[in-house]
């Protein structure tokens, strides 16, 4: 994973001193917090624990959580500038602002649930994270506005999970960009390990994710990978969350073979 600061080429980490495409103070005020939070971060760390240590499985601890958060903002900025509509807040008469705040907040602690286990983790988060934003959420907003963003941040952790259907924009990009994790780094653990399954295998050939703006849509994903094995990782990893994320219309998927050493099976293909 080589996600760093101020690495924002290729609209891969959100830059609190950039230009966006919506009301940022809030935001970041909030990804202060987040920051500054000893529970936060002890869970982001803690989570790690069943997942890598115990399972050898890939990483769902601070690197992953920071890099889904980062691709989230960063997808939910060009969808703004795209003029993409974003119902979560809006149709619970929240402001503009609390779009952002939401997509933070589920990016953060969509995979809480993993202390208890990684089997299921999505519905352990629920119950974690409530107690987590009944904590935080009093100091942005009132305690209609709390139970509103309480609300939608739950819905959204809740459908990263493939087996649930998000009902807001909001929750299609934390599904989406939980998905963009997808580079070799991330299969470093069960790599090292012995892996040799397909999973482990497609993801070591990822080199590189990027998001910009499309021709023809308002996002393109592009994804760099070494070898055809990245198929499996692109078709079946973010493909399956793509598809009834709500965003199937807005984002655009090509992925591109860079080997040029060795005989090249798949070129470039739009999934």
């Amino acid at each position: 994973m080589s996600d760093s600061a101020g690495d924002d080429a290729g609209r891969r980490v959100y830059s609190p001193e950039a230009a966006h495409n919506f009301p940022d103070t809030k935001l970041n005020r909030v990804l202060e917090f987040i920051a500054a939070d000893e529970e936060i971060q002890t869970y982001l760390e803690a989570q790690n624990v069943n997942a890598v240590d115990r399972m050898q499985y890939n990483d769902h601890g601070t690197k992953h959580i920071e890099i889904v958060r980062n691709r989230a903002l960063c997808l939910y900025d060009l969808l703004k500038a795209g003029d993409v509509d974003f119902n979560g807040a809006r149709q619970q008469g929240l402001a503009e602002e609390d779009e952002s705040v939401i997509i933070a907040l589920a990016a953060t602690l969509h995979d809480v649930g993993h202390v208890v286990h990684r089997d299921q983790h999505a519905y352990y988060s629920i119950p974690l994270a409530s107690d987590i934003l009944d904590r935080i959420l009093p100091e942005f907003y009132d305690v209609a506005e709390s139970v509103r963003v309480k609300g939608e941040v739950l819905h959204a952790i809740l459908c990263h999970h493939r087996s649930e259907t998000p009902l807001t924009t909001e929750a299609g990009v934390i599904r989406v960009a939980d998905a963009l994790d997808m580079e070799r780094g991330r299969s470093r653990i069960p790599y090292e390990h012995g892996g040799r399954g397909i999973n482990t295998l497609s993801s070591q050939a990822i080199s590189r994710v990027t998001l910009q703006e499309g021709e023809t849509s308002p996002v393109m994903v592009e994804i760099a990978m070494t070898n055809a094995a990245g198929v499996y990782q692109v078709d079946n990893l973010l493909k399956a969350k793509l598809s009834d994320s709500g965003l199937e219309e807005q984002i655009r998927i090509v992925a591109v073979n860079t080997n040029e050493n060795r005989e090249q099976l798949v070129e470039r293909i739009e999934l």
